[in-house]
């Protein structure tokens, strides 16, 4: 039933085309729970629930599991940023391959002529398909070989859109939870840093594709740079590492299960 205030679960299960077993279930994990209770102790959604519920299935197709839901939203993601950010991503898709059929229609217009391709246009079509390396791929370049950095970008592209939220939201934000459970003094062996830990080793098994070298070559270039890999200049390496090593211990602790 509806309420004044607002939706009880069948309603919101009905209108959403997400079952009550699952709004039942995210309710208990903490991904999408009631503001209210009705008087008959039945579950009460509010106008701001709706709002979270759009986003939670935004965010699921773009491909993020719960728990990385439940992170980029804590961490204030709305859903106009999901679909800015699709959308961007889209169009720079487009662009970018638009400028390589150009560059090579002309390529292709000027080998079929008796003269041959010109150096000019030879080096345009190298350029378009290569291009000038950003600076996190310099460094992994430092400690992947070609093959690696192939299976690496393979992930990540089939990752797609989730690639953004999980390396750029949820990934910094594992960061800044273990940085301040570091801060305030708490033992690595604490289950607190133990799931941080765990879940960023998810993380990078997504990126990665499980390769134990790839993985290796990957920590070892944060460490080298962590400014150049996360994109940010401001980035202070020393306090980088200091977290780094702060979970490597929570790894490693011989009292872990």
């Amino acid at each position: 039933m509806t309420t004044s205030g607002g939706w009880t679960v069948g309603p919101l299960a009905e209108a959403s085309g997400v079952t009550v077993r699952t709004l039942h279930h995210w309710d208990a994990i903490g991904v999408l729970s009631p503001s209210r209770r009705t008087p008959g102790g039945y579950r009460e959604y509010t106008g701001e629930d709706l709002i979270r519920l759009y986003q939670v299935l935004a965010l699921r197709s773009l491909g993020l599991s719960l728990e990385s839901i439940v992170v980029c939203l804590d961490a204030g993601v709305d859903s106009a940023r999901v679909v800015s950010d699709h959308l961007r991503g889209v169009e720079a898709s487009l662009a970018a391959l638009d400028a390589v059929r150009r560059k090579l229609v002309r390529l292709a217009a000027e080998l079929a002529t008796d003269q041959g391709a010109t150096p000019e246009t030879l080096l345009q079509a190298l350029g378009a398909l290569g291009g000038a390396s950003p600076a996190s791929e310099q460094v992994l370049n430092r400690h992947l070989d070609t093959d690696q950095i192939r299976r690496l970008d393979a992930q990540a592209t089939a990752l797609g859109p989730a690639k953004h939220y999980l390396l750029e939201i949820e990934w910094p934000e594992l960061y800044r939870r273990a940085d301040r459970l570091r801060r305030e003094g708490v033992a690595p062996a604490d289950d607190r840093v133990r799931r941080l830990a765990r879940r960023m080793d998810e993380l990078s098994a997504l990126f990665t594709g499980a390769d134990a070298g790839v993985s290796v070559g990957v920590r070892n270039a944060w460490h080298d740079n962590p400014a150049a890999m996360s994109g940010d200049p401001a980035v202070p390496a020393d306090e980088w590492r200091a977290v780094a090593d702060y979970l490597d211990r929570a790894r490693h602790d011989p009292t872990r299960d």
